[in-house]
């Protein structure tokens, strides 16, 4: 019997950590070992999520690296930019592999990431990351030691645009994605604009073409179609607790038909990109709870544009089921192992 790999996940009091905790505590290949929490170190995990009450029985600790290497194979960074590439760094040092939940590794020009965060303390490693978009970059992913989790809005953007702009069925300028997000994309931190009283029953944009997602979307789109796009990204915060639906408004002469055959030709091979048929838009309900990306086309023929809506639940697909359907891929492991839920039909 193979002997499974220890995991830690640090930064394990947020909401993107307690999924992580979730699901790979039903891998099969991997055990937990450790989580580490600043805030709560000392504390039972029962304590912090009282959903896990008689699920698990680890408690969370302090991060020191030296014992956390001692204790960890592989370690998921559920942490805010600019902390996770100090905490990386002696890890990968040790020869241990990382999957940063954060911006810290996503980009591959660092005057990039200087510009849109803060200088950079690990350039060594940053050069060395490969951006974890897995269904885009899986040859990559499966020989790298260390991976930039991409961005939940960037996952729902990404997917469907890069097939498209390879095969050049729509134009490189003039895309726009208007993407609407669920409260705990904003994290579990107390802050005014996502109390009850002010997300319930309103519906607003935010950060418009400011947003730190929008150069990660361009970086990754540039490189795909080999020159220069500028996507306009506008996102909302919309009154759920998770999701994501993007609708993307890109240029074309393309059909319907063929822009609909091209990304399904893309991701045929792919477990949790689900192209749906003709007549059919994704609903971020059909994907809650699930590492599925849903994507659907409407082209306008009078107009000369293509619409595509992508849906994915953004604690998942947008960051815990990802991270961890790249850990699969590196490690060898099925894709598909621990992150396979069937969604709810309701």
């Amino acid at each position: 019997m193979t002997t499974k790999k220890c995991v830690a996940v640090i930064g394990a009091s947020g909401y993107a950590g307690a999924e992580l905790v979730r699901l790979i505590s039903g891998h099969p290949h991997v055990t937990l070992n450790l989580i580490t929490s600043r805030q709560y170190a000392g504390q039972s995990y029962e304590n912090v999520f009282p959903a896990f009450t008689g699920c698990m029985n680890l408690s969370c600790e302090h991060f020191r690296s030296d014992e956390a290497i001692q204790k960890a194979d592989i370690f998921f960074l559920a942490l805010p930019h600019k902390t996770s590439m100090n905490i990386a760094a002696p890890l990968l040092d040790a020869g241990k592999k990382v999957v940063d939940l954060s911006a810290d590794f996503r980009f591959k020009n660092q005057s990039m990431y200087e510009t849109y965060y803060q200088s950079h303390e690990a350039p060594h490693w940053l050069r060395k990351a490969v951006y974890g978009l897995s269904e885009v970059n899986k040859e990559e992913i499966s020989t790298a030691q260390i991976i930039g989790n991409p961005g939940c809005y960037p996952t729902s953007i990404l997917l469907p645009l890069i097939p498209l702009l390879k095969e050049k069925l729509i134009d490189s300028t003039g895309i726009i994605a208007d993407s609407k997000s669920g409260v705990s994309g904003a994290g579990r931190s107390l802050s005014l604009g996502t109390l009850y009283c002010e997300v319930n029953e309103g519906f607003t944009a935010y950060k418009v073409a400011e947003h730190r997602h929008e150069p990660e979307i361009n970086e990754n789109l540039s490189l795909a179609a080999g020159e220069n796009v500028q996507v306009l990204f506008v996102p909302h915060l919309i009154p759920m607790s998770r999701g994501i639906v993007s609708t993307i408004y890109a240029r074309s002469q393309a059909s319907e038909v063929k822009l609909r055959e091209c990304l399904c030709e893309a991701y045929k091979n792919c477990s949790f990109v689900r192209v749906l048929p003709d007549g059919r838009m994704p609903n971020a309900a059909h994907v809650r709870g699930t590492n599925y990306c849903d994507i659907g086309i409407k082209y306008s023929r009078e107009k000369g544009m293509a619409v595509i809506v992508s849906t994915i639940d953004n604690l998942i697909k947008g960051a815990a089921g990802q991270a961890i359907q790249n850990m699969n891929i590196m490690m060898g492991f099925s894709e598909t192992d621990g992150i396979d839920a069937i969604p709810f039909p309701v």
